[in-house]
């Protein structure tokens, strides 16, 4: 099963192609800016270095969020554009799903964590099981002391992963059950593991509807008089 993965909903955008046990060629990028050109550029590069044309995918899969606005748009829109030339499926992961997978742990719970700004990050809990990781919840936004709270007041020993550099820089004080760990963000070749795993199921069909996974009404919709009224400019 040949695969392209698009990810591009956090600051580390990479495009990857490849198989299910094997990366055929990856190309990254680490900016909080500039998604629609790295992408367009990355597909070109990894196309040309694996030898492969569009025609010989059978399957794309692309993060649909939560993370950056502009970068899930950007990533879905390639995905469906090529998924709609050549006839394939759509196969979907989340960030944090992304994080959560390649998080080394055999036996804490997975606290996988995307920078939301203005003060919230995006977490879902994962229990690790053999082979991979199974979603307890649903994603949500919490403020940074919700989060905390939701550490504090759990039985489990917990493994952060992610973005959790954003947090206080005392928020880990005194949580004697919860460690840090790794990815910092989540990538292409995280996602083709995802999308060997998850083949015949989340799939849409080539140029079906793909619904990104914001958390929050996108920047164009808010009400920035008021924020600014609130003294995040001051």
């Amino acid at each position: 099963m040949k695969i392209l993965a698009i990810e591009s909903a956090t600051p580390a955008s990479s495009v990857a192609i490849g198989e299910e046990d094997r990366l055929a060629t990856m190309s990254v990028q680490v900016d909080r800016r500039g998604h629609v050109g790295f992408i367009t550029a990355a597909l070109d590069f990894c196309f040309r270095g694996a030898k492969w044309s569009p025609a010989d995918l059978d399957a794309i899969i692309v993060d649909i969020g939560p993370g950056l606005f502009t970068g899930i748009r950007a990533g879905i829109a390639a995905a469906q554009g090529v998924a709609a030339a050549v006839g394939v499926p759509v196969i979907t992961a989340t960030s944090l799903d992304a994080l959560a997978f390649r998080a080394a742990t055999g036996h804490r719970m997975i606290w996988p964590v995307v920078d939301a700004r203005r003060g919230e990050v995006a977490v879902a809990p994962y229990q690790p099981v053999p082979g991979g990781v199974v979603k307890e919840a649903e994603p949500e936004l919490m403020s940074y002391a919700e989060f905390r709270g939701v550490l504090e007041s759990s039985a489990d020993d917990a493994l952060v992963v992610g973005d959790w550099s954003v947090l206080p820089e005392n928020f880990f004080s005194g949580l004697h059950r919860v460690k840090r760990g790794r990815p910092r963000y989540p990538s292409a070749e995280i996602l083709i593991e995802l999308a060997a795993q998850r083949a015949g199921k989340a799939l849409r069909p080539a140029g079906g509807e793909v619904r990104p996974l914001y958390l929050r009404a996108p920047d164009a919709t808010i009400n920035w008089a008021s924020l600014r009224r609130e003294g995040l400019w001051t």
